[in-house]
């Protein structure tokens, strides 16, 4: 049986052939690219040194959710294409269960978590049960055992869930770098973070599961499938927020959390718009910000609040110093943290690429951005005299070295 599995669900575009139980091709990349650029040719690249004919797969594979909103679409549209111009089923595999079967044959729990934003996480519950086929040699087999199946919920309530259970646990997945420290803070139990090359979703590992799901007759027709994305999109969900559903009384009283996470380039045209807004003719363009987003020596983060892009700030590491090139704020959103907020992640982000000193540049005569530099331990080394236009002011140099 051969088996073309895709997922797309995440940072990760991954594509993997299988036939019966030998992984024939595997190509991945976890990288700042747009799916839809780089599947296809993937595929293509993987039928050109493989001279395989692609269309003689028995079945299609796919990560079927929860996960990236555009990227679930992207794998939908690919694998449904190819299914109904083939001929073939598709086997849907639930995202998180496809990540948890990366630790295939682990008896402690296994927790995958999926950054979902917004302060929660996709995740769910699992292990691995043994079952021995062989006395004479002792050749096990592995059942997946769901302990609990994936959902959208905070890091608080799957970090209780865990301590509830009060067992060893193993944790993968883009969002545990995220809430690593918070982690830190709630388990209670003993636990483990999955090596890199097990940690993120893995189309090899959709396939493995898929293989079985297709004994157990679990496919679907091209036309039947639809991805489950466990919650409405960004959009719904702004819509909502705008009046477009009924907000209730106890909801307008809740106060607005503001969650700080990673650039995509579904954010550069808002954070275009906000970089305009809040330095005018100094504002970096749609083309610069996606540029300088695609680069691996970069980091760039957007902060948000009720489904809107209300924040901006952006590293690029030379020699291992950081330049600190952005930092927005909406006007609406200010003296509310959000730039400290921001900054505070990006300092701890930069150290994962090397960067062991951070250098900004800001008007002179910005005192409330200098002020918040200042508490954070930048120091001033110096000023370029008529650095900046609109009006003309200088620019103070600031240096955080530790």
């Amino acid at each position: 049986m051969k088996i073309l599995a895709l997922d797309t669900s995440g940072l990760v575009a991954g594509v993997a052939v299988t036939q019966d139980d030998r992984l024939v091709a595997q190509f991945s990349i976890q990288y700042k690219t747009t799916h839809s650029q780089i599947l296809m040719p993937m595929m293509d690249a993987i039928r050109q040194m493989t001279g395989m004919d692609m269309g003689t797969v028995d079945a299609i594979a796919l990560a079927a959710g929860p996960g990236s909103f555009t990227g679930l679409r992207i794998g939908s549209a690919t694998a449904k294409g190819l299914g109904l111009a083939w001929g073939r089923p598709l086997i849907a595999v639930p995202t998180v269960d496809g990540i948890a079967y990366n630790l295939y044959g682990c008896e402690q729990m296994v927790c995958p978590m999926m950054d979902a934003r917004r302060g929660q996480v996709y995740t769910g519950i699992y292990t691995f049960v043994p079952k021995k086929v062989n006395e004479l040699k002792g050749e096990q087999i592995y059942d997946m055992q769901v302990l609990h199946p994936q959902c959208v919920t905070s890091v608080e309530e799957i970090a209780q869930e865990l301590n509830r259970r009060n067992l060893p646990a193993v944790l993968l997945g883009d969002a545990v770098p995220v809430y690593r420290d918070r982690l830190e803070e709630l388990l209670k139990v003993p636990y483990s973070i999955a090596p890199l090359f097990r940690d993120r979703q893995n189309a090899a590992a959709v396939a493995a599961l898929a293989a079985r799901y297709y004994e157990e007759g679990k496919t679907v027709t091209a036309n039947e499938f639809a991805p489950e994305y466990l919650r409405p999109s960004q959009a719904e969900r702004s819509g909502a927020e705008h009046g477009h559903e009924a907000v209730t009384a106890e909801d307008r009283k809740a106060p607005v959390r503001v969650f700080v996470r990673e650039m995509t380039a579904e954010d550069v045209p808002a954070a275009a718009v906000l970089e305009k807004e809040y330095l005018r003719k100094e504002a970096w363009t749609e083309k610069q910000l996606l540029e300088a987003q695609a680069r691996d020596d970069t980091i760039y983060l957007v902060a948000e609040k009720a489904g809107r892009i209300v924040g901006l700030c952006g590293i690029q590491n030379i020699s291992g110093d950081g330049e600190i090139t952005n930092v927005s704020v909406a006007a609406d959103s200010r003296r509310e943290g959000i730039a400290g907020k921001m900054l505070h992640q990006l300092l701890e982000r930069g150290r994962g690429i090397g960067i062991t000193a951070y250098t900004l540049e800001v008007r002179a005569g910005n005192l409330p951005a200098i002020a918040l530099y200042e508490r954070m331990g930048f120091r001033s080394e110096g000023t370029r005299p008529g650095f900046y236009d609109a009006p003309r002011e200088d620019a103070a140099i600031y240096w955080l070295r530790k």
